[in-house]
């Protein structure tokens, strides 16, 4: 992607002398795991950018505040005292928390609020600000000279009653506040204004373009933006592709580039369904950031963006790992191959030294085959397999520790089943134990691997993966597990085979 940016420069750089790098965020919810998603990507090109030339950017995190509240939002205090500000611009509302000057102060407090607690490096920008400080009059006048053209542009994807009242331009009523969808009766070009019929009285009330006296719809809006601004790389989701091309469209009718873009795949729920905020479907940031780090997240965001991919607890685990796995390759590669790997692009160039010394889905099982959620009680295990390792030597691993316990405690133990063996897995398991107690103190974790291996060998499963299949759904009620030998290492050759005789107590299956 900074590949391609650069190729907008090639025959000179940025007339305005840096790389403008925009995200959009609506303010009528709450920041969400799609907001970081955009944020975090448009980052990881930003830094690629910067790896690969010497131009400056920046990176604008837009808020449209000076959109109309379509609807009350069912999560503030009082919602039924809200209804009256219905239309007007979210910057013009109280703010029914009381602590801003308005509703959409302080959501935009929110969102900086979020951003700041990732690090971002952005510079705020509002809709209200620039509309009001005159930041967009030049190419609102624009706007208004190509009318017509802008009309005819996006007319045609309109369906009949939306066309007759369509008009790019939305006056804001200077007797109501609202922001209204009405036809445009007139326009003068040169004195910078439109009129329309106030929707009460019927008389024609005419207003400046400029100053904040009207916004724009959200299409004629974004190309506006990107010729006021000169933005020159914005990322969207799949469902924005015709709007893009619309506004495209509108911001070559005034003149301007439109910039590079990525379109990015929506996220699924657990069924499979698009994820919704309204319908609070699939996956919260604040739920992720109570199961694993943010980098986990960012590794996700990473991995093909142009897939559709489920967002549900389930893939958790499996990103936490990922993202350890990545570090710890990153310290054995050379610099062109650390460029691929991901763990770059999510820490600038300058990821953590090591990784953790334990997965997360090792700690899942020890959580488990331990009955205990403290954390000391865990590194006491962790600092038998590996002395010298403490919380304050592995802050890393003792922060995955805490993430494992809560993460067993909501998800693995509620769908916890562990079944009886089969006679065939009793058979190995009797043996298993056999060859845990004549192992030697010292043995490895790479030795007891093998001993598990061979006892697989010598009895009549179909596959090894059935042994092993056999051992995890057994010992921890799930169809996959870690490294046995790792883990018998790391709980216990003891406790180890006290969980197989647990296991044998219970009573047999049939093969």
């Amino acid at each position: 992607e900074a590949e391609r940016l650069l190729k907008r420069f090639a025959k000179a750089p940025p007339a305005k002398g840096y790389v403008l790098f925009e995200t959009g965020y609506g303010p009528s919810g709450l920041p969400h795991i799609g907001t970081f998603g955009e944020v975090a990507r448009t980052t990881m090109v930003r830094r690629a950018l910067a790896e690969l030339s010497d131009l400056p950017s920046r990176l604008f995190a837009f808020s449209d505040d000076m959109d109309g509240l379509r609807k009350v939002p069912d999560n503030i205090p009082e919602p039924e005292k809200y209804r009256q500000f219905v239309g007007r611009p979210l910057t013009a509302i109280p703010d029914p928390f009381g602590t801003h000057e308005s509703y959409g102060h302080h959501m935009n407090a929110r969102l900086r609020a979020f951003l700041d607690t990732f690090g971002f490096d952005y510079e705020f920008m509002s809709a209200t600000e620039g509309y009001k400080a005159g930041k967009f009059d030049a190419t609102l006048r624009l706007m208004l000279r190509h009318y017509d053209a802008v009309m005819k542009v996006i007319l045609p994807t309109l369906g009949p009653e939306r066309r007759a009242t369509y008009s790019p331009f939305l006056p804001v009523c200077p007797r109501t506040g609202v922001v209204l969808q009405v036809p445009i009766l007139a326009r003068d070009i040169e004195a910078g204004t439109v009129t329309y019929a106030d929707p009460d009285s019927g008389k024609p009330v005419e207003l400046p373009v400029t100053g904040g006296h009207c916004k724009l719809q959200w299409k004629a809006d974004w190309a506006m933006r990107w010729v006021a601004l000169q933005v020159d790389y914005e990322m969207s989701g799949k469902d924005l592709i015709d709007s893009v091309k619309l506004s495209s469209a509108i911001c070559r009718i005034l003149g301007g580039t439109p910039p590079e873009g990525f379109t990015y795949e929506l996220f699924l729920d657990e069924s499979g369904e698009k994820i919704s905020k309204s319908r609070g479907n699939g996956l919260t940031i604040d739920q992720w950031l109570r199961y694993a780090a943010p980098e986990s997240l960012s590794l996700y965001m990473f991995h093909q963006p142009r897939r559709a991919k489920r967002l549900y607890f389930d893939v958790i685990p499996r990103a936490v790992d990922d993202y350890q796995d990545q570090i710890e390759g990153f310290a054995k590669q050379d610099p062109k191959q650390r460029y691929l790997n991901p763990a770059w692009h999510i820490h600038g160039g300058a990821p953590p030294a090591k990784a953790s010394p334990l997965r997360f889905g090792m700690l899942l099982n020890l959580v488990g085959v331990s009955n205990s959620e403290d954390p000391a009680v865990l590194w006491g295990f962790i600092s038998r397999y590996k002395p010298g390792l403490s919380p304050e030597s592995e802050p890393m691993l003792d922060a995955l520790v805490r993430y494992a316990i809560a993460y067993f405690k909501d998800f693995v133990r509620p769908r916890r089943r562990q079944r009886a063996p089969s006679a065939v897995e009793r058979a190995a398991m009797e043996d298993l134990i056999e060859v845990l107690l004549a192992l030697p103190a010292t043995a490895s974790a790479e030795d007891i691997q093998n001993q598990v291996y061979a006892v697989g060998k010598r009895h009549p499963f179909a596959s090894l993966r059935d042994w092993f299949k056999g051992l995890y759904e057994v010992l921890f009620g799930d169809a996959e597990g870690p490294r046995m030998g790792s883990f018998i290492a790391l709980y216990g050759v003891a406790e180890s085979i006290a969980l197989l005789r647990q296991a044998l107590a219970r009573p047999a299956e049939a093969a």
